[in-house]
């Protein structure tokens, strides 16, 4: 089945990957048994895989103020739905994917050294192959406050025998968060912002994140190492939103040449 990469369930590569694939083997079939090459017919229809939507990178505006709605990290804030909120929008600034921030446990935060850690979804929590994330100092005190009101929860209590090592809880459920909670609370505050809640997704925060850090000058080499990242294709994707406006940014700033 060809896979999405439009996060729209467009088939973004699959289709013509297995052209190529059928391509060889139709020249092997021509060349070995003189059987007509079906590539080489006029009536062949070539699929083209449709162009991704062009992801929405959030401005710095847009973020302070979501900040803004959940507290901005006031000592005052103490109730645990906004200060939870506003820890989870300052992961999410930190370049996690969605699954990477709802699959974080107490055990995987560094908080000393302002670092966390993301152990791949798909593999043992024991594994060496995680991930350390560096964090912004103020994501450490909006985490360090929220694991503060999180003592207090029935799903945090060492003698409850259903208590859950996940980082993130629900205030009603007894389970921890799922995706459509963190869909809908990324939405919700953009409203309170006074936004559309169709300007954001969590999966917005990604391709800022890499804006933000290319933007600051650091280097596709160390953005791909805390991204996981092992092809630069995936950097250029994430980083194709303002390409032009960096480029443009960079140059401006060598002033007059001559």
């Amino acid at each position: 089945m060809p896979k999405s990469q439009d996060g729209q369930g467009g088939y973004t590569g699959g289709v013509t990957t297995t052209q190529r694939n059928l391509r060889a083997l139709f020249v092997y079939l021509a060349e070995e048994y003189d059987h007509p090459n079906p590539y080489l017919d006029p009536k062949l229809h070539r699929y083209a895989a449709p162009q991704l939507g062009k992801p929405k990178t959030l401005s710095e505006e847009f973020i302070n103020d979501c900040l803004a709605v959940t507290g901005n990290g006031s000592p005052r804030v103490r109730d645990f739905l906004t200060v939870r909120d506003h820890a989870m929008l300052r992961v999410l600034t930190e370049g996690l994917r969605a699954e990477e921030v709802l699959n974080l446990r107490v055990q995987d935060l560094g908080l000393p050294g302002h670092t966390l850690v993301v152990v791949p979804l798909k593999g043992d929590r024991n594994s060496t192959d995680g991930r350390v994330i560096p964090l912004q100092p103020k994501t450490v005190k909006a985490i360090t406050r929220y694991l503060r009101v999180r003592q207090d929860h029935v799903m945090a209590n060492p003698e409850n025998p259903n208590a859950t090592p996940f980082l993130w809880l629900g205030t009603r459920s007894r389970r921890p968060l799922r995706y459509m909670a963190l869909y809908r609370m990324v939405k919700k505050r953009a409203e309170e912002a006074g936004y559309g809640p169709e300007a954001v997704t969590p999966h917005s925060f990604c391709h800022t994140w890499a804006d933000d850090l290319l933007s600051a000058g650091v280097s596709g080499e160390n953005v791909m190492a805390v991204r996981g990242w092992k092809s630069p294709a995936m950097l250029r994707r994430y980083g194709a939103d303002m390409a032009s406006q960096r480029a443009v940014t960079a140059v401006h700033a060598l002033g007059d040449r001559y």
